[in-house]
Parts: C-alpha cells; structure tokens; sequence
C-alpha cells in the first residue's frame, strides 16, 4: 500500500491537546494504525498528552525544536527519532525560527 501524503490536504488542528498555535497535518488511519506527516511553524506546539492504547514514533524531517518526556525536556532536530511508549506523556515543541517538519506513526495496542 503507497500511502501519498502530496495528494492529501492539509489539515490545520489549532490548540492540538492544549498547545500552542496549531499542528498542521496530513494523514492516513485504518483501525490499527495512525501514520502522519506533521508540520509546526515557529512557536507552535502539541500539547502533553499521555499515550493510552497505543504509543508513538516520530521522525524528524526537518528543523529542530524539543520534547518534553516524562518530566523531562530533549532538543529534538532533523534525523533524530523520538519514542514515546504506552503509558507515558510527551509534547512537541517549536521552539526554531523554522517549520519543524515529522513523520509520526501511532499503532493501537490491544
């Protein structure tokens, strides 16, 4: 299955789970899966939230910013991937002059 993220609109989720500005995404969910190709402009966020039923990966493309996991904070940039297991809490933060550009991918555990 080719999932083609060019040909999907873009969405726009203002104050996603309580952050700032809004994460922009495009994306495709079957009953197992979440796969996402997100976008955050400068000074936009999600906000933390904790993974129940599932967990979530992801990837930076491109820029940098930081990931608040569990209490504590990480400089995230182009390249690096960020896991967040079931169970625990994590935000996404902007905190660059540019997009910060990611795949994410949420699997539903059973």
């Amino acid at each position: 299955m080719i999932i083609d993220f060019e040909k999907m609109p873009e969405q726009e989720l203002p104050n996603f789970k309580g952050g700032e500005k809004s994460y922009r995404k495009k994306g495709f969910e079957d009953d197992k899966n979440k796969i996402m190709l997100g976008r955050l402009e400068s000074g936009a966020s999600i906000g933390v939230h904790t993974h129940e039923g599932n967990s979530e990966t992801i990837f930076i493309i491109s820029g940098k910013g930081k990931v608040y996991y569990d209490g504590g904070c990480e400089t995230v940039s182009a390249g690096q991937c960020h896991y967040c297991p079931m169970g625990h809490e994590h935000s996404l933060i902007n905190d660059s002059d540019t997009d910060l550009v990611f795949y994410a991918v949420v699997p539903r555990h059973e």
